[in-house]
């Protein structure tokens, strides 16, 4: 059976192909857009994830550093003190050793305030709610997290920690990622919509292959 295609039939048909490329590539441009976001929000989602652990990491060694430290302080005021009561038996001729121990027991105790308020102040900051803009300065080593600074000067004051002189100069950082470089310093601001500390400089995401 032979069917004979007219020019309007012909020319309707072509008009519904273009119809249906022009749909396929719509949902094509949605389906990509879609991606794009689902990969920006994994790749922010895992950045944080990390920033908020970084953070509590190296503020539990802080007050577990601190607390060591004033154990050991009780424990040299309380040799000290019973130092002081077998000296206050003897004779006056140890009355100059009762004077030096009565001095170190007051650098002691007043070591052991300092440090009871260091401990105060570590546990107050890991308690207390962030707030909007609060900011953290992260130290990266070849991009991978070092240690967290609560300033960008304590950061820049702390380089003899990492084998840089102390007058080092510290330089804006190019478009290079941060494994390209052996330090770096990475400000993350609080942002209470998130409830996390972002970093203040996103990088640009890669393009992604075949994504409009």
């Amino acid at each position: 059976m032979i069917r004979i295609v007219t020019t309007d039939r012909l020319k309707r048909l072509e008009q519904d192909a273009d119809r249906a490329r022009a749909g396929v590539r719509e949902v094509q441009a949605r389906a990509d857009t879609a991606l794009g976001r689902h990969v920006h929000n994994a790749v922010e989602l895992t950045a944080r994830a990390e920033q908020a652990k970084a953070a509590a990491s190296a503020a539990r060694w802080a007050k577990d550093t601190a607390e060591t430290e004033a154990k050991r302080l009780r424990e040299q005021i309380g040799e000290l003190e019973a130092a002081l009561e077998r000296a206050e038996a003897t004779t006056d001729e140890v009355g100059v050793l009762l004077s030096s121990a009565m001095k170190e027991l007051s650098i002691s105790r007043q070591e052991l305030l300092l440090k009871d308020i260091a401990i105060g102040r570590l546990r107050e900051e890991l308690e207390a709610e962030p707030v909007e803009r609060q900011s953290l300065t992260v130290l990266l080593h070849h991009g991978e997290p070092h240690t967290i600074y609560a300033s960008r000067e304590d950061a820049h004051a702390d380089t003899a920690t990492h084998g840089l002189p102390a007058d080092h100069v510290w330089k804006p950082c190019d478009e290079r990622p941060a494994s390209a470089f052996t330090w770096r310093c990475e400000a993350f601001i609080y942002n209470s919509a998130s409830n996390g500390f972002r970093r203040l400089h996103m990088p640009a995401l890669k393009q992604i292959e075949g994504a409009a």
